[in-house]
């Protein structure tokens, strides 16, 4: 597999920009699952010794939704302050300005167990929304802009790698050998400082897009400047010359405004595409199954421990074809992988319903579903994982780039919300029928692939934009 245009600068501007930024997404994620009890418990006795009434079950399980739940509130809010803060203080400078929030998170959710505090949880949680929502939009942003055209497919699914990274390293960390106990939690939730002192040290080596350097700011010297040092050499008038002449196509229209996004033809269709790819992403269920993975092997007869390494498993099988679908995404092309990802997952989850119902009384049933979970993982990882974070910044040009990712990041959290609110209490009416939901939304979001989603493999912005133009007029 020859990577051509990958150099040691590129890879570097790559790590500092996705290393600091998507593990927080990740690991903010996953960080939670391990220490549920715990953390619970922490808080029943923390309520009961301040009301001196014992606390109901009820009552915890209430304030522990709304300390998981709010981190999506919080990236709801980064979501849609993307734009804003992209146009503001550039890509390069918007992921180091948003490393702050790290820092607080760290002091409200550190010391909480020392003040005897839930509520500084629930307002760490919330700030780390905000940062990755932020993140979120512009990791992407970043490495949309900064890699060459044949890689930025590749280059654009290390967002979605290193948040499977960072959910594996959150479950590892939190097993009950390592920092799962009752003394360690706090610094399992301090963690997350790690990959912003990363951040912090490497990224300010880096420089900014020269994408936004020449197109949003016009210096075209520190835009030839940034270019030679990504790739590695002076010879870089043909890229140079694709980004002036959208510079001065640029210059021609107007900054687009979030009402023109949803006004223009030419602008509404690859925002409606990039809304519902957000959609599926979220309502395709990989977070009530990777949420739901211990239970169901659980439900599979295996032991407590042997679930947790299951789940571990699973983790890292994600991780694996995450890895994969880095080289496919170039070779196989966007649209291709988003309907294999999503038409075997309706398959695969409508099996998973029918065995779920049976797993209780056949061993078979139970085991086949053990493999139905990991499969769906695969699946999802084929291409509905990576793809949506770095099609945005594909289906539109700069001018219009940060308004749309700001609203599909937005769209992303807030349907990310929408399961975790909604999961739980829906599996307690329906069992294992839920994932029946699932599978309807499923197929629907593959039909909708199959019609409206267009192939961006190896296309440069200006032939993208005119294929919608094209559309818009017929």
């Amino acid at each position: 597999m020859e990577l051509k245009g990958l150099n040691g600068r590129l890879a570097f501007a790559i790590a500092a920009a996705a290393l600091g930024s998507s593990f927080q997404h990740g690991y903010n994620t996953g960080v939670v699952n391990a220490p549920q009890q715990l953390i619970e418990d922490w808080i029943k006795d923390l309520k009961t010794n301040r009301t001196g009434v014992p606390t109901e079950k009820t009552e915890v399980t209430l304030i522990w939704s709304l300390a998981v739940s709010i981190f999506c509130v919080g990236g709801m809010i980064g979501g849609s302050l993307v734009g804003w803060v992209a146009d503001r203080f550039g890509r390069k400078g918007g992921l180091l300005l948003n490393n702050i929030l790290v820092v607080l998170t760290v002091i409200f959710e550190g010391s909480a167990k020392a003040a005897r505090s839930y509520e500084m949880i629930i307002i760490g949680r919330f700030l780390i929304g905000i940062n990755s929502g932020l993140n979120a939009g512009l990791a992407p942003m970043y490495l949309a802009e900064i890699s060459p055209v044949h890689l930025r497919g590749a280059v654009g699914t290390v967002y979605q790698l290193v948040i499977t990274i960072s959910i594996l390293v959150s479950q590892i960390l939190g097993l009950e050998q390592i920092l799962g106990t009752t003394e360690q939690w706090p610094l399992l939730l301090c963690l997350t400082i790690v990959p912003a002192i990363f951040q912090i040290c490497t990224l300010p080596l880096c420089p900014e897009s020269p994408k936004y350097l020449l197109l949003n700011r016009g210096k075209d010297m520190d835009a030839q400047r940034a270019l030679s040092w990504l790739r590695g050499t002076i010879e870089v008038h043909e890229e140079m010359e694709e980004m002036r002449t959208e510079y001065e196509s640029v210059k021609l229209v107007p900054k687009v405004t979030l009402r023109e996004l949803f006004v223009n033809p030419a602008l509404r269709i690859p925002l409606f595409i990039s809304i519902m790819v957000m959609f599926a992403q979220q309502l395709s269920g990989i977070n009530a199954v990777m949420f739901f993975s211990t239970k169901i092997f659980r439900m599979a007869q295996l032991d407590k421990h042997a679930a947790q390494n299951a789940t571990m498993g699973v983790g890292a099988m994600n991780v694996f074809m995450t890895i994969i679908s880095l080289v496919l995404v170039e070779k196989a092309g966007r649209k291709t992988l988003l309907l294999i990802g999503f038409g075997g997952m309706f398959l695969d989850t409508a099996l998973l319903a029918i065995c779920l119902v049976f797993a209780e009384t056949s061993r078979a049933a139970a085991y086949f579903s053990i493999f139905l979970v990991i499969m769906f993982v695969v699946l999802f990882a084929t291409g509905p994982g990576s793809i949506p974070w770095f099609l945005v910044s594909e289906l539109f040009s700069q001018s219009a780039r940060p308004p749309a990712t700001s609203v599909a990041i937005a769209v992303n959290w807030t349907a990310n919300f929408i399961v975790s609110i909604g999961f739980l209490p829906l599996q307690e009416v329906m069992g294992a029928y839920v994932f029946i939901i699932f599978a309807v939304l499923q197929l629907f979001f593959t039909l909708f692939i199959y019609k409206k989603v267009p192939e961006t493999k190896n296309k440069t912005m200006e032939e993208i934009s005119s294929m919608f133009r094209q559309i818009s007029y017929q």
